[in-house]
C-alpha cells in the first residue's frame, strides 16, 4: 500500500479542561502518526460534549481522511461520553482493534480494563478511540498500529 499514496489522519482531543497547549496526548498521536508516514490532514480539541464529538467525527471522516484517532473520553466518568458518540456516527464496528487495545494495555495496567473505548467505520475511515493520557494514548496507537494499513487496504477492496 505504501506505493499507492499516503495515508491521511486527523486527532481529535476531547477535554473540558485541557488547552491546546496542554494537549500531549494529541501532540504525540501526531508525531507517531507522522513517523510512520501518515499525513495529518486535521486536528482539534474539543470539549468532552456528545454532539461536537459527533458533528466533528462526522465532517472529519466525510472529507476522506483514512483514520481519526480521539484521546479522552473513554473512562466511566459521567463527562465521559467519546464510546457514546463515536457509536452513533459509525456504521461498522471493528471491535477487534479496541479489543487489542485493552489487552496489550492489561499488560502495562490493569486500569486498562476501565477503557470503553470503540473502533469502527464510518464511510472510507476507521475511527479509534484512545485514552486521554499521553501514555495510554500512545501504547493503544502502538498497539494497533501495524494493523491500520492493512485495514485500509481491506477496506478499498484489496486482499486479504
Amino acid at each position: 500500500m505504501g506505493n499507492k499514496r499516503k495515508l491521511s489522519a486527523a486527532v481529535l482531543t476531547l477535554s473540558d479542561s485541557r488547552a491546546e497547549s496542554e494537549d500531549e496526548s494529541g501532540k504525540a498521536l501526531k508525531g507517531l502518526l507522522k513517523e510512520a508516514g501518515f499525513e495529518i490532514k486535521m486536528y482539534g480539541l474539543i470539549p468532552d460534549d456528545e454532539e461536537k464529538i459527533k458533528d466533528t467525527l462526522v465532517s472529519w471522516s466525510d472529507d476522506g481522511v483514512d483514520l481519526i484517532l480521539t484521546t479522552g473520553g473513554t473512562g466511566p466518568g459521567p463527562r465521559d461520553v467519546t464510546p457514546e458518540a463515536t457509536s452513533e456516527v459509525i456504521e461498522r464496528n471493528m471491535p477487534g482493534l479496541s479489543e487489542l487495545i485493552r489487552m496489550e494495555g492489561m499488560k502495562k495496567t490493569r486500569r486498562a480494563c476501565l477503557s470503553r473505548g470503540v473502533s469502527g467505520i464510518r464511510g472510507k475511515t476507521i475511527i479509534i478511540n484512545l485514552p486521554g493520557s499521553r501514555k495510554g494514548a500512545t501504547e493503544s496507537l502502538e498497539a494497533v498500529l501495524d494493523q491500520i494499513p492493512h485495514a485500509i487496504l481491506m477496506m478499498e477492496g484489496g486482499g486479504h
